[in-house]
């Protein structure tokens, strides 16, 4: 058995607004595996910035996962505790190499292409315009639940965009989450919970950045408005922590990246937890390839999931590999009659 693994660097089609900056580009790694002329891929989604991976140490460590692939997948899980992105990575591309390459890591209806998964459309930050611009694009793909980026623009903008949408579809017709990533401070976070609460929200994604535990579980305590964490829940690795972390802030929802918390079990881990205490989950990509993200929904469908998921990241990029998932009608599908195309 060997090992190695390539850099690649997605392009945006268009530049996508988050309260973190303009992002154009977006690098990932991939790791494939050899062994008795089969071939497993599997992608390291680093995501700078965001990740507890993002190290200099990053491409050293990806680089001894490869030299070291003898070790086996549980070993070199162990040994990569603090690099959930080649957790994931190598997750994956052990999982294909036993698929044969055929990219089908969890066989079901969803792989035969005979069922699928909701999804929210996602609405990217920009100026009044460029956002409503997206909310009637995706309104008109078929998507009943958008996912909206706030934080970075004036909030009485956002408040009247979301407005706006209240006023031609009501909750049950159309069901809309809000992200802040962090953005609001901790001394008005509660206000703008109450007034985001008026448009019959579904949820709102980390409010205040994360590591702020006593005011997060107030807010949670207190809030109008479902929250969901989501960056609170990186670089905590240890599964007596994460269970204290959701007794200490007790939220409504968790989300789950498994790029940013170690890939499957790292997921599942979370999930068990949540479930102890009844806290809601979903699961989301984080601007992986369509590796990755094949990875992911065919991971998700099979935990037999209804609320809509975040899985709608694959068609951001102008340079991404071809593969059999398609979005129509606001779901994710995957078309078997479709060929992967994998050429770097």
């Amino acid at each position: 058995m060997k090992a190695s693994f390539n850099k690649y660097q997605l392009k945006f089609k268009q530049a996508s607004g988050t309260s973190r900056g303009v992002l154009t580009t977006k690098d990932t790694w991939f790791i494939s595996i050899e062994s008795n002329n089969s071939i497993g891929i599997g992608e390291c989604g680093m995501f700078r910035g965001l990740s507890c991976d993002d190290r200099p140490d990053f491409e050293e460590t990806l680089q001894w996962a490869c030299d070291h692939i003898n070790l086996g997948l549980d070993n070199l899980l162990k040994k990569l505790v603090e690099f959930p992105s080649i957790q994931f990575g190598l997750e994956m591309a052990f999982l294909d190499l036993k698929a044969n390459s055929s990219h089908v890591l969890f066989p079901s209806k969803f792989t035969e292409g005979k069922d699928s998964i909701p999804i929210n459309g996602l609405i990217w930050m920009g100026d009044k315009q460029f956002m409503k611009s997206q909310i009637c694009t995706k309104l008109d793909e078929g998507f009943d639940c958008l996912k909206m980026k706030i934080g970075a623009i004036d909030f009485e903008t956002e408040l009247a965009l979301i407005q706006s949408i209240r006023k031609e579809f009501d909750a049950k017709t159309i069901e809309i989450r809000v992200d802040a990533n962090g953005a609001f401070s901790e001394s008005d976070a509660l206000e703008k919970l109450k007034r985001l609460s008026d448009y019959e929200l579904h949820s709102i994604e980390q409010p205040i950045k994360q590591g702020q535990y006593d005011a997060m579980a107030e807010l949670c305590n207190k809030t109008p408005l479902p929250i969901a964490l989501d960056e609170e829940l990186i670089g905590v690795h240890d599964v007596t922590i994460r269970k204290q972390l959701l007794q200490t802030i007790n939220p409504q929802y968790i989300i789950l990246k498994p790029t940013l918390v170690g890939g499957f079990l790292g997921s599942q881990s979370w999930i068990d937890l949540a479930e102890d205490k009844n806290i809601g989950w979903w699961i989301t990509s984080a601007l992986e390839s369509n590796i990755g993200l094949n990875a992911i929904a065919q991971w998700t469908y099979s935990l037999d999931v209804e609320r809509p998921q975040g899985l709608g990241t694959g068609m951001l990029f102008s340079n991404n590999f071809l593969s059999p998932l398609q979005i129509n009608n606001g779901n994710l599908q995957y078309n078997p009659k479709e060929k992967w195309n994998l050429k770097i």
